[in-house]
């Protein structure tokens, strides 16, 4: 039987009210000095948080589950249960219960999820936390970013496969979307984020438009440039109304909005962000691009850096003003060491400011502020005596706002508490009525001393002191050996078993004093604190400029650095369409060889007129994956506006980076790893251009062997042949029968890594050479990873036999007839399947050739595969 309200105590009808208002939150809900959390928020806190569940009485015959944590502790119980992917409603007392009869008044101060938090213990340095909201146009599909930690907001819009790579490149911590789209939500992006879904009402554009100009302050978005990117627009609006309803009204940090233009960055799909291992070496953390890039000392630099790598330029300008600044860095090592000093300093500026308006900024933080500023007057008299046009740029834009700076320095101690609260945060001279109670409250303290000195003397009690309380304040103690020798005009208040203690008319007026005085100075103070961060609000926007060239400066250095440490050397990026890289390396491969080992570069060559593509051949961990990889990320970083590990390189401009590389399955969407590869390769067939760089890395080997060779061998003659683009391709691959498309054609090219072999030991030498590679040695593989000598000694003998039987030869037959024959590419499935040769027949007998698109060949060969 349901407790009806009036059988449940006050507290819980209150907390039942709030809870009733955020109920898919977890309630922390503030009783005294704990955080307690009730019912289903109590099951879910003890088993995030690891703290006892328990029982208590909710009125008559009723209890309640219940988990509760001290108040002080809030930061570290917040972050794990964030971090678990809960949103969390903190419910705080609003009067003070000492000065209110009956129940405290509550409610909830902070709501916190993955999107929104500003909490140093759940944010990372080095990476942004973006709440981001997705709205579904008519014709184009708008995405928002926006960091409250930050106060960064971007806007971007495009094909559903363009704000996919967003999501990938940018990684929010959690997405919007409205209500009514989470079936199409799914499945265009899946389940790989933390979603939340919004009434449908708030992704308008009026809606959007007006809380945008009201944030902004604004009569247009035209100077931000993004008033035509409508559907961007709403997404923008959306993440603002969530700010504000997850009671987040202070966001006068949040100035501006940018835009992500798709034309701007080089592309690259979630596959190839993913296979390239940008950011994380599959399932090693730590292991990936960015980590070796990574040597950055600020945390706005390590943040702008990873954005760097997730939106490579498409301006050779601009290019080209990275690169010249990095070679200035590097040979200017004195302005080089100065400017890395600085940075080391200023802490992270670009968070230290964003907490101003949002009143999380503590005394300390705000003197972190003003050391850091200090820092951005160093660097702008640095760059203004540089001889590099765009640095003294950048000094120009820097402000270090004097006054602000001059204000904390001199109103703030040098050294204060984390907490108001703690008092002495205010330095002298500042308040005259806060020095002039300051001294009443330590002349007050001596005067105590005088008294016990004086009282001393005057009764002869040697031992007599005096002591404080809570209970009774100020009294003088007194040994039971000398309690006969206390005067009768004192107040005896407490016995002990060896003491008594008591109070005096004039203890008591000095005790008024100092308590008034003391609760006055922490008033003064955190009135005096609270003036200077209202002063600090103007200076919010300039503060976070100069965090962001602070962060530029730190991303250019971290070039410099890597380029002397590590031999890179500046790629050269022209209009042409050609890649030729002389003695490439892989940065991470290089990185993690043991000491003394170094690393085997080897050089590449792709045009469009002579070496097009490139079948690449070779034994198993010979290395060529480790090629493909590396030439694909020496074109990412040089486009950065990195310099590169290669002794040299000559760069055409380069649109789109395409990878696909090793085959998974995707069992949650109930797709096999043929169909993951076909979807992949797809989507690459379908978006190259003459600029495009592709690396094919083993495609086909997801199906059976004849399968497999048929579409390899139709994706290179596609790529060479039937599309009016030539991109530059990479292809590895185990079907050393493609060796026989060099003969055919013009642009095609054949390569191995070679290797030698040593009696029954193969020695891998991971140097390209020209010609192609007939043996994979995978059995020479297995016994390197350690298979028991019996299974490869039989591996040996089944190889022998079926070479003895030549079963290749059929096959190999079959691509003589290929090449010999273009016009027919189609090896024989039907010998062996003649059970469903009729079937085939029929479904190939129903498609128009000449209206198929590769996408739909593909899912027609992979329907014929299933029936075999």
């Amino acid at each position: 039987m349901a407790k009806s309200k009036s059988e449940e105590t006050p507290l819980m009808q209150q907390h039942k009210a709030i809870k009733d208002r955020y109920p898919d939150a977890v309630l922390l809900f503030r009783v005294g000095d704990f955080y307690e959390t009730f019912n289903e928020d109590a099951v879910i806190a003890s088993k995030v948080l690891g703290i006892v569940l328990t029982k208590r009485a909710n009125g008559s015959a009723s209890y309640v589950d219940l988990a509760g944590f001290p108040h002080h502790s809030l930061d570290t119980y917040l972050h794990k249960l964030v971090k678990a992917g809960h949103r969390v409603a903190v419910c705080d007392q609003l009067e003070d219960p000492k000065t209110v009869k009956g129940i405290v008044k509550r409610g909830v101060t902070e709501m916190v999820t993955p999107g929104v938090a500003v909490n140093d213990k759940i944010l990372e340095n080095s990476s942004n936390n973006f709440l981001a909201a997705v709205h579904f146009g008519k014709n184009k599909t708008g995405i928002a970013f926006l960091d409250i930690s930050t106060g960064e907001f971007f806007v971007a819009e495009g094909t559903l496969e363009y704000v996919d790579k967003l999501l990938q490149s940018f990684k929010p911590a959690e997405v919007l979307y409205a209500r009514p789209q989470q079936k199409h939500f799914k499945e265009c992006f899946g389940t790989r984020f933390y979603t939340y879904t919004l009434d449908e009402w708030i992704f308008t554009s009026n809606y959007a438009q007006e809380t945008l100009l009201k944030q902004f302050e604004t009569h247009s978005l035209k100077g931000f440039g993004v008033e035509q990117l409508q559907d961007a627009l709403i997404a923008a609006g959306a993440t603002l109304h969530y700010l504000r309803d997850t009671e987040h009204p202070h966001l006068q940090h949040i100035t501006g909005i940018q835009r992500i233009d798709e034309k701007d960055a080089l592309w690259m799909d979630r596959f190839t962000a993913r296979n390239l291992e940008l950011v994380s070496s599959g399932m090693e953390q730590g292991n990936g691009l960015l980590d070796v890039l990574n040597n950055t000392v600020s945390p706005m630099g390590a943040r702008l850096l990873r954005r760097w790598l997730a939106l490579p330029l498409q301006d050779i300008a601009k290019i080209n003003q990275r690169l010249d600044v990095t070679e200035y860095f590097i040979k200017e090592t004195e302005l080089s060491k100065a400017l890395h000093h600085h940075l080391k300093q200023t802490g992270d500026l670009e968070r230290l400011v964003s907490k101003i308006p949002l009143r999380k900024i503590n005394p300390r933080e705000v003197m972190s502020l003003a050391r850091a500023l200090q820092q951005v007057e160093g660097v702008k008299e640095l760059l203004a005596k540089s001889n590099n046009s765009h640095l003294q740029f950048l000094s120009q834009r820097m402000d270090p706002c004097p006054d602000i700076l001059a204000r904390i320095l001199k109103e703030v101690v040098e050294t204060p508490p984390v907490l108001v609260s703690k008092g002495n945060v205010i330095q002298e001279g500042v308040h005259e009525e806060l020095d002039n109670l300051r001294k009443i409250a330590h002349s007050g303290k001596e005067y105590l001393l005088r008294i016990q000195q004086t009282e001393s003397d005057a009764t002869g009690i040697p031992s007599l002191k005096v002591a404080f309380n809570n209970v009774f304040g100020y009294y003088l103690e007194v040994t039971n050996a000398h309690k006969n020798k206390v005067p009768d005009t004192w107040i005896r208040k407490q016995t002990l078993a060896n003491a008594e203690r008591y109070i005096t008319p004039e203890l008591k007026e000095y005790e008024e004093k100092i308590i008034g005085a003391e609760e006055k100075i922490l008033s003064l103070e955190t009135l005096i604190f609270d003036q200077l961060l209202a002063a600090l609000q103007p200076y919010i926007k300039p503060i976070q400029d100069d965090a962001k060239l602070l962060a530029e400066i730190d991303c250019l250095l971290c070039f410099a650095n890597n380029a002397v440490q590590y031999k890179y050397r500046r790629p050269n990026i022209t209009q042409d369409y050609s890649l030729e890289i002389k003695e490439g390396r892989h940065p991470v491969i290089e990185r993690g060889l043991p000491p003394g080992e170094s690393y085997v570069a080897n050089d590449i060559l792709l045009d469009k007129e002579q070496q097009q593509i490139i079948i690449l051949t070779g034994p198993n961990m010979s290395g060529k994956s480790a090629l493909l990889r590396q030439t694909a990320i020496i074109t990412l970083m040089a486009h950065m506006g990195s310099f590169v590990p290669a002794a040299s390189a000559n760069i055409g401009l380069t649109d789109k980076i395409f990878t696909r590389v090793g085959a998974s399955d995707n069992l949650s969407g109930g797709e096999s790893t043929f169909m993951v590869e076909m979807n992949e390769t797809a989507s690459i067939i379908n978006n190259i251009s003459d600029r495009s760089l592709v690396i094919l890395d083993e495609i086909g080997r997801g199906t059976s062997t004849y399968d497999g060779i048929s579409i390899a061998w139709s994706i290179v003659e596609y790529l060479h042949d039937m599309t009016e683009h030539r991109p530059k391709t990479l292809f590895a691959t185990h079907y050393h029968e493609l060796n026989e498309l060099e003969n055919k054609h013009s642009r095609i090219r054949n390569f191995h890594i070679t290797n030698k072999e040593a009696g029954n030991k193969v020695i891998f030498l991971r140097k390209l050479a020209p010609g192609g590679s007939r043996h994979s040695f995978g059995i020479h593989v297995a016994r390197m990873a350690g298979m028991p000598p019996a299974l490869i000694n039989r591996a040996n003998e089944v190889l022998a036999q079926l070479e003895e039987k030549h079963i290749e030869a059929p096959l190999q037959q079959n691509v003589k007839n290929i090449a010999a024959s273009p016009s027919k590419v189609q090896l024989s499935i039907f010998d062996a399947h003649s059970d469903t040769f009729k079937q085939i027949r029929e479904m190939l007998d129903t498609v128009d050739i000449n209206r198929l698109t590769p996408v739909e060949a593909l899912l027609k060969l992979n329907d014929i595969k299933s029936l075999l």
